[in-house]
């Protein structure tokens, strides 16, 4: 695991959207990778594709609404070197295509990176049919598929960079609100290593994606309550950061877990796993618990569905008692 605790304020100045993270990583990889190339299902501006479409439009293909042929494409593409990275709402891109991914990339051990927006119930307004809150849980049973879901604007761009030099298929699940942008430029990122965001003895909170700074926020209301928390960005669900998830666990002795996504197959399973393995400890999870979404702004949702730093804490209380 890697200390982010220098590479991070806690007094962001700006907020973006994660999926604009994309777009510029995307861009910058343009650049630097002239093997990458990008494939929309008619959703260029909401995946922020435009910029990579203007500089390399000999590169980028708009396949309209026919994400199950975008896959065979795609997969298709690395067999003459490229990596083609996807881009279109998270349901889409796993929901709708499943069949695809399983099949001709996943068990094909294709280079794809499959690159979703939207995802979780701050999709917002669109409603339950295009919040998608199993995804993480559908992409991670997927052997060879990586998983990686990253906490901000920042860490996305980086995340968008490092998984084209990342030989094999990957999920990068990002969204549309704009949140806090609380990594500093060019902060280390290392795929299947989690970050330590804040040091603590007393519990410990393991978030991924949008969550990640509802725990910060958590922790620091703890801290004034004399609580100290171990947070932890576990930015990559698969492969699972376990040492760094025991070795928390043996200081603090309980375990929260907080993710945008359903209770069953998400962050707060796999941590479960792992502990039940290695080291039995009691645990909260802070997760969508068994249903669907609906309409709403994304700030309402969250509040709604218990996905916010308040829930986080009272889900730490329980356990320290």
């Amino acid at each position: 695991m890697t200390d982010s605790s220098s590479f991070i304020t806690l007094n962001p100045t700006e907020s973006k959207d994660t999926r604009s993270g994309f777009g510029d990583g995307l861009t910058q990889l343009g650049a630097s990778h002239p093997n990458v190339v990008a494939l929309c299902a008619d959703l260029t501006g909401s995946l922020k594709m435009g910029d990579f479409k203007k500089a390399y439009p000999e590169r980028f293909f708009q396949v309209g609404i026919a994400e199950a042929n975008m896959i065979g494409m795609a997969a298709g593409m690395t067999i003459g070197g490229k990596i083609p990275f996807t881009g279109t709402f998270a349901n889409f891109s796993t929901g709708r295509v499943y069949d695809q991914i399983r099949q001709s990339v996943a068990y094909s051990e294709k280079n794809v990176k499959i690159c979703a927006s939207h995802a979780g119930l701050t999709l917002g307004e669109d409603g339950a049919t295009h919040q998608i809150l199993e995804d993480i849980g559908m992409m991670k049973m997927l052997p060879n598929m990586t998983v990686i879901c990253p906490a901000d604007y920042e860490q996305t761009r980086l995340a968008t960079i490092a998984i084209a030099d990342y030989n094999g298929p990957v999920y990068l699940r990002f969204g549309r609100p704009k949140v806090p942008v609380f990594y500093i430029e060019n902060a280390p990122f290392v795929i299947g290593k989690a970050q330590h965001m804040m040091r603590g003895d007393d519990i410990t909170i393991i978030a991924t994606g949008h969550l990640v700074w509802e725990a910060i926020q958590a922790a620091l209301a703890l801290k004034e309550m004399g609580i100290s928390a171990d947070v932890i960005n576990m930015h990559t669900i698969k492969p699972l950061d376990e040492a760094a998830i025991i070795e928390s666990a043996k200081r603090t002795g309980k375990v929260v877990t907080a993710e945008e996504h359903q209770r069953n197959g998400g962050l707060g399973g796999s941590v479960a796993q792992v502990l039940a393995e290695h080291h039995p400890t009691p645990m909260r999870m802070v997760a969508v618990e068994d249903s669907f979404g609906e309409s709403g702004t994304p700030a309402q949702l969250m509040e709604k569905y218990g996905l916010t730093a308040d829930s986080i804490k009272t889900k730490a209380l329980e356990l320290i008692g």
